[in-house]
């Protein structure tokens, strides 16, 4: 099964983080969609709160304080997600937006302001909450919100620093979260505003929470974001982020890990500055961290770090990666152990490590996993185990566990996959096929390929546009194959088909009491009627029927070379002969001809001996001119054998759709042909 891939193929998918400040927002808040007379006066509350931001506009005390609680009753509101479709149809996103930013004053007025930073801070976090719905970001960016957040951001800068300021602060980097959260418009938009190079800024504030904000902005803006990213990078963002990797506060380890994740997601120019830069010991670090989800973050990041190159793998194992990496595999938490085995299989693609991972302990954890009912941690353990099995040091526990596997697959766990092959989606139908054909027992391969149709999706597989998928379902037919008692035809040499009685070498030719003579190419060949008869149907049809050779004393044979035709008579007198790859299809062309089927099967033997990549196509034709079952289907195993190689070459797809039928023949013969040593038990 082909497990190699592209560099971020089948990498588990990264977030940006969605920040709904769970601190502000009880979780046991009883959430009931408002309908009827609760409906009408929740909108007259709205539509009062945006009355009163309308008019307060000003830094008159009683406005401004007004103003705040307004701001803190569609807070309070919009921290119920059932009532923010309200909020918005009651206008509250333009009153709130035009709140972000302080009333009008004289510029030579430098008298405190009642409430400075509070009211700014309310809008801030109550659009923060309305935008946790995806409907309603682009409303709150078309009025005009993110030039006035992108200000907020700066407010340290034109004020002393102080509890507002950071509020403020804080909540408008996380409505710039909650906004651009999986919308790739916006995330281009906050970065025309101006809005990275001052959150960059603010990963060295002093106040853990805004740095922590600042990172989560940032985060999700560099998800799926190759301008962004790009733009976080050149304002010198890597020293801090990686700094902030070594906190003590797994909160601003948590949010640094995820940045740096997010933006070496399908950059490798950012990953090398990235690994450049220092940040691979101290992820490696976050592999013993108290925090969970850094460990996840650190594992999967370095998964992808190990993507890079061969040395960075080695390096990523001498640091110290593995055994941090193989203690997560026993952990209860699925996401955690989903993103080691990730790492696991990617670090296993080296040579050097793969022993240094089994003498970890690392293989008994990954075995066990593929019990696992996550796909994806299935997924990832089995192609760490793929990687494993590539090692001398280790391919003999996998193949003795995959031995052991194979004993599994019986009773109520194979009625469990075949329940899957018949209901399931067909990806995952075809998944168990593909698996069963490694694992299944041959007693039970009737019951899984012919009776429940596991033949057919393995099939489907071969018709499939997608290479990958192609060479699957090959691999796993030979397989297959391997497995079935009486799919190798050409393994020896075949006996004759009837048992008689010849007259023997001495008669060959041999003018002694014979009865008829052949003429080829001008050479008499002396034959006897009673061993011609009991040779084959067409000498008994020719000597019996109604044809003019029935009485001639000499027979004429047109197209066939004298020696050809001796090695036939002799096949016929004796019961055996010697057949050279230099004469065996000219010989094999006579044995069809004449119904010779013991000979076919001799001749079939020699050539199936020369088969290869080049001729394997004219062979199978060989096969069908002459209907040489044996000699097709030795074809068609090697065809799946060397699947890879054949489908590089010209006129591949045309030979796999001319084979699928004779394909499905040969496996539903092969399948329900009773198992001889079954039957002797």
């Amino acid at each position: 099964m082909e497990l190699q891939r592209s560099e971020d193929q089948g990498l588990p998918e990264r977030k940006g983080q969605k920040r709904k400040l769970e601190e502000e927002i009880q979780e046991d808040r009883e959430i009931s969609l408002p309908t009827g007379a609760a409906r009408r006066a929740l909108l007259a509350e709205v539509t009062a709160q945006v009355t009163v931001l309308e008019s307060a506009f000003t830094w008159r005390e009683s406005d401004r304080s007004a103003a705040k609680r307004a701001t803190h009753v569609l807070a309070e509101l919009a921290k119920n997600e059932e009532v923010v479709n309200v909020i918005v149809e009651g206008g509250a996103v333009p009153a709130l937006v035009k709140h972000l930013q302080a009333p009008p004053c004289e510029d030579r007025d430098r008298s405190p302001k009642p409430f400075e930073h509070e009211v700014e801070k309310g809008s801030a976090f109550a659009l923060g909450l309305l935008a946790v719905k995806p409907e309603h970001q682009q409303l709150i960016v078309d009025s005009g919100a993110l030039s006035h957040l992108v200000n907020l951001l700066r407010r340290y800068k034109d004020s002393s620093i102080s509890r507002a300021v950071i509020s403020v602060i804080r909540r408008a980097a996380d409505a710039l979260t909650n906004l651009a959260h999986e919308n790739s418009s916006i995330k281009t938009r906050v970065r025309m505003e101006g809005g990275i190079p001052p959150l960059v800024e603010l990963l060295e504030f002093t106040d853990t929470k805004v740095q922590r904000a600042a990172a989560g902005a940032l985060r999700t803006l560099a998800f799926k974001n190759d301008e962004n990213k790009n733009q976080i990078v050149e304002c010198n963002a890597l020293p801090t982020l990686i700094l902030m990797l070594r906190s003590e506060d797994a909160a601003i380890h948590y949010e640094a890990v995820g940045v740096i994740g997010n933006l070496v997601h399908s950059s490798p120019n950012i990953k090398r500055e990235v690994l450049a830069a220092g940040a691979l010991q101290p992820v490696i670090g976050l592999l013993n961290s108290c925090c969970s989800e850094s460990q996840r973050e650190a594992a999967l990041l370095l998964g992808q770090f190990a993507a890079t190159d061969s040395d960075c793998k080695v390096h990523i194992v001498q640091r110290g990666a593995v055994r941090p990496l193989i203690e997560m595999l026993h952990s209860p938490d699925v996401q955690l152990k989903e993103m080691s085995t990730f790492a696991l299989g990617r670090l296993a693609q080296d040579t050097h490590n793969q022993a240094g991972i089994a003498h970890s302990g690392g293989l008994v954890p990954l075995l066990k996993l593929l019990d696992s009912k996550n796909g994806s941690l299935q997924h990832n353990a089995a192609f760490a185990l793929y990687g494993l099995a590539d090692n001398e040091a280790t391919k003999d526990c996998v193949a003795k566990t995959l031995k052991r596997l194979e004993e599994k697959i019986h009773g109520r766990v194979l009625n469990h996959l075949l329940y899957l092959m018949r209901i399931a989606e067909k990806p995952v139908q075809r998944r168990v096929a593909l698996a069963l054909a490694y694992l299944c027992s041959p007693d039970d391969q009737r019951t899984i390929f012919i009776d429940n149709n596991g033949l057919e999706l393995l099939l489907g597989l071969l018709g499939s546009t997608s290479t990958k998928q192609q060479l699957d379902g090959a691999v796993a037919l030979y397989k297959l194959s391997n497995k079935a008692m009486t799919l190798s035809p050409m393994d020896a040499a075949p006996p004759s088909p009837t048992p008689q009685v010849y007259l023997g070498e001495q008669y060959v030719n041999n003018a002694t009491l014979s009865d008829v003579t052949f003429l080829v190419e001008g050479r008499r060949f002396y034959a006897h009627r009673i061993c011609l008869l009991a040779s084959s149907d067409a000498f008994r049809a020719m000597f019996d029927g109604g044809y003019r050779e029935k009485d001639a004393r000499d027979i004429e044979i047109p197209n066939i070379k004298w020696e050809v035709f001796e090695l036939m008579m002799r096949f016929i007198y004796t019961g055996s002969v010697d057949v050279t790859l230099d004469i065996a299809q000219d010989l094999l062309r006579a044995a069809d001809q004449y119904l010779l089927e013991g000979l076919k099967r001799l001749c079939e033997y020699t050539i199936a001996q020369d088969i290869s990549l080049e001729n394997v196509s004219s062979m199978y034709e060989l096969s069908e001119a002459f209907h040489a079952i044996s000699l097709r289907h030795t074809c068609i195993l090697f065809i799946l054998e060397h699947f890879d190689k054949l489908s590089a070459r010209p006129g591949h797809l045309h030979l796999i759709q001319r084979i699928v039928p004779e394909i499905r023949n040969y496996f539903a013969k092969a399948l329900t042909k009773p198992n001889p040593h079954k039957l002797r038990l």
